[in-house]
């Protein structure tokens, strides 16, 4: 069934002084007064609202056959324990004194729509007043209002606030959003590569309808009537979910016949005996490869109902898939290199004709984060492989559980995305590609050690978009000049090689791959690739391009003296996440580490800024290190601003959304 491009399944809609040492006291005076303190706090302390008596937000229940991470615990307390670690478990969570990380005592938010936005906090809860955003007058009559903030989303990056509409359990989205490593308040719509976003937008009913989906366990969106098929104050939505976040059955199955079965202490040792699966349970890296890897396809991946009566069965009675079914018995999985021109695509196309071109490159293969799932299902090692053993699957380089043999604290094998022990690098491809291992630099010619002889380097380039930063790819393919003219998708070699034009990158793989270089323009033959992509790109691939300036295996191979000029020429982009990504890699250079730049202050305080970086970087050393025409320098060492002027002219300026 077609939606509005905002409702995409996957795609979100439109950022003391210490205390004295007390003197010694009789140990007897100190137990009375921690008695006394005690007893203080346990008739002061307000009482615990049972879950099933909230009623402004959605709320979390046993049923179904769930029984909540807690009950798994029990008998799985290590397995516990390093998913209580990892982000899935944060990706909803209820707003409490333990969760929000954003400061609300008493500040004023200024940089944001529906400004300003206050925040306060009562006790353990938490309130904002700002701009009505459903207000349809007069902009000049818009009216303020207050609400509570009840739910966050987001926990490796950003924090997502919520806010309790007063319409049963409906939630709505405050205007700003947080930065968790800068500790920064940003307008919302400035954490996605969009157009400028003018005006103050809602949200209102999105969390219910749409994030639920990938946020929670078993959620039930519980709309009387279809999401937006009339105004949502006149709709009865009583939004539930087994469990906020990521939890144990979301990848196991709900597991209250497991546990009941297992109540018995013969069967347990049973089945520990003979080393074989529970029935009564799925354990994903039991199930062959293409249903393992379903199991995390299910939130990882770009899908849609294939009609309105399987979205009203979910509302009702939640996602019909279950670990270990078939993902695609109950959904339309859009992979445009294989069903481009199948019904359930064209449906698609019909309403929102940008579906492809916000999600996928013009070949097809997925071109945003969070959707891993459509990137492996297009890699060959997944496709062609000739045995369950050697096809790729997410669990040859992932674990949802760390290992007792993985060596790194729990907070970094969850920081580095869940990658198991011993795959952070090459051993996850040569596993199955021995040969290589043997002698790796006559494969890459690279040195063995360098940055361009790692495996992922080459052939998971940093070519999705996500997070306001480059996420690898997860479609194992291998560098090509070819696809880079063709498709516009950046290649590893210039990724790495910055400084270096595609003519170059296609020689090299002519005399190294045998790979017939393809026709290129004079720009092409002549002028460094990620100063094409930077000037005359798309947003998209500016975007990929300013984060690899700020990459260190790019700056080790391209040097860095050189790259001031270019981004600050993106310190004045039209595109707010585009600015933020360049501003850190302005960061990374010499002498700019503390350098002052505010990403969405006003247009005129950034394109000060933009002068203010390149007048410095003129006044120094480094703009008189390279003479590199590739650079656009001329042998003086001036700048070429005729030429960049010129590419600047012919960029593509077609709006772009990428839908994460």
């Amino acid at each position: 069934m077609a939606r509005p491009s905002d409702q995409r399944r996957g795609h979100p809609g439109r950022r003391r002084a210490s205390a004295a040492t007390p003197g010694a006291a009789p140990i007897a005076a100190l137990l009375v007064g921690s008695v006394a303190l005690g007893a203080a706090i346990s008739v002061t302390r307000d009482p615990i609202v049972p879950e099933s008596a909230i009623k402004n937000r959605p709320i979390a229940v046993s049923e179904d056959g769930y029984v909540s991470s807690e009950t798994c615990r029990a008998c799985h307390p290590s397995q516990h324990a390093t998913w209580y670690a990892s982000f899935h478990r944060t990706m909803t969570q209820v707003a409490t004194p333990e969760t929000v990380r954003a400061d609300f005592d008493g500040v004023v938010v200024d940089a944001v729509p529906g400004r300003p936005m206050r925040l306060e906090r009562r006790d353990d809860e938490f309130w904002a007043e700002f701009d009505d955003p459903g207000w349809e007058g007069p902009p000049s009559e818009r009216p303020r209002i207050r609400r509570q903030v009840v739910m966050i989303t987001g926990s490796h990056h950003q924090h997502i606030y919520w806010y309790a509409t007063g319409h049963e359990r409906t939630l709505n989205v405050l205007p700003g959003a947080y930065l968790l490593d800068e500790e920064q308040w940003t307008p919302r719509s400035a954490l996605v590569l969009s157009p400028q976003n003018q005006g103050v937008a809602t949200l209102d009913g999105h969390w219910n309808a749409i994030c639920i989906v990938c946020h929670t366990t078993h959620g039930k969106t519980q709309f009387d009537t279809p999401y937006r098929s009339e105004p949502i104050a006149d709709q009865a939505v009583d939004t539930t979910v087994a469990e906020f976040g990521i939890a144990c059955e979301a990848c196991h199955g709900p597991a209250a016949d497991h546990v009941a079965a297992n109540r018995s202490p013969t069967r347990r040792y049973a089945l520990h005996a003979r080393d074989t699966a529970d029935p009564t349970i799925v354990e994903p890296t039991r199930l062959d490869p293409q249903r393992s890897s379903q199991v995390c396809g299910q939130c990882h991946s770009i899908w849609e109902f294939r009609n309105l009566a399987d979205e009203r069965a979910a509302n009702a009675d939640g996602l019909p898939y279950r670990p270990g079914d078939n993902l695609t018995d109950t959904r339309f999985i859009a992979q445009p290199t294989a069903n481009r021109q199948s019904p359930d695509m064209q449906a698609l196309l019909a309403t929102d004709p940008d579906f492809v071109r916000g999600s996928f490159w013009a070949d097809g293969l997925v071109r945003v984060s969070g959707r891993e799932y459509n990137g492996l299902i297009d890699s060959p090692c997944y496709t062609n492989a000739d045995t369950a053993e050697r096809t790729l699957t997410c669990f040859s380089c992932h674990t949802m559980h760390q290992t007792p043999e993985d060596p790194r604290p729990v907070a970094e094998w969850a920081d580095t995305h869940q990658v198991s022990a011993g795959m952070e690098g090459d051993a996850a491809c040569t596993q199955c590609h021995e040969p290589i291992a043997a002698n790796v630099a006559a494969h890459t010619n690279h040195a063995a050690e360098s940055a361009g002889s790692r495996c992922y380097n080459c052939h998971m380039p940093y070519t999705s978009y996500g997070l306001m930063r480059a996420i690898r790819s997860h479609t194992v393919t291998s560098p090509s000049v070819r696809e880079t003219v063709e498709v516009g998708r950046p290649n590893a070699c210039n990724l790495c090689h910055l400084d270096r034009p595609l003519a170059w990158t296609a020689d090299a793989m002519d005399e190294w791959y045998g790979h017939e270089p393809p026709a290129l323009d004079d720009d092409e033959e002549r002028v460094a690739a990620s100063v094409l992509w930077l000037l005359r790109g798309d947003a998209g691939q500016r975007a990929l391009t300013a984060w690899s300036y700020g990459w260190e295996p790019a700056q080790t191979a391209s040097g860095t003296s050189w790259m001031v000029p270019y981004l600050g020429e993106l310190l004045g982009d039209s595109y707010d996440t585009i600015r933020y990504i360049a501003a850190g890699s302005l960061r990374t250079l010499p002498g700019y580490a503390s350098f002052d730049y505010d990403f969405t202050g006003d247009r005129d305080d950034r394109i000060a800024a933009a002068v203010r970086a390149l007048t410095d970087w003129r006044e120094s050393t480094l703009s008189r290190e390279r003479r590199d025409p590739e650079l656009l320098f001329g042998p003086d060492g001036a700048l070429d601003t005729a030429a960049m002027r010129r590419l600047f002219d012919q960029r593509d300026n077609r709006p772009l959304f990428l839908r994460e």
